[in-house]
């Protein structure tokens, strides 16, 4: 486990919430400090622009935290995030991804699509992402800089 994040904060719409609960409840059996941002009912309907809103709100003063956003695709939760300026968000679809987004991109928000990945793959991608350093190496840091 990861000792630097201090939080793994997690949210969904509604076609998300399944693929959520399942993750808080694996990720806290890992021992993950896990916060649940929402929503819990699959039948409720939630907009994926506020979810992303509720989970960079709460990223926002807390340096070393980390995010998981789930909607159906994953794309729409990525693009909601990624209009925050400290958000870095990547749909991932495997392991491998997740590792690479955190090494290159220093990702701090995993996007996950829920109609689309088995999840225990979803468990992966979370464990690897959350696991995973950043290399800090000069051009890294300078790119993320632009963005940010």
């Amino acid at each position: 486990m990861n000792k630097t994040v201090s939080k793994v904060y997690i949210a969904a719409d509604h076609r998300g919430v399944g693929l959520k609960l399942y993750l808080i409840e694996m990720l806290a059996a890992a021992g993950y400090n896990v916060v649940n941002l929402g929503i819990d009912d699959p039948n409720a309907s939630a907009d994926y622009p506020d979810v992303a809103a509720t989970l960079a709100n709460a990223m926002l003063d807390d340096q070393n935290s980390r995010g998981i956003i789930v909607c159906g695709t994953g794309a729409g939760v990525m693009i909601a995030s990624n209009r925050y300026r400290h958000i870095r968000a990547s749909r991932c679809d495997n392991p491998s991804q997740a590792r690479d987004d955190r090494f290159h991109d220093d990702i701090n928000v995993l996007a996950l699509a829920a109609d689309d990945i088995d999840i225990e793959v979803a468990f992966l991608c979370a464990q690897t992402f959350l696991e995973s350093p950043f290399d800090a190496i000069e051009r890294r840091i300078r790119r993320i800089e632009k963005i940010s």
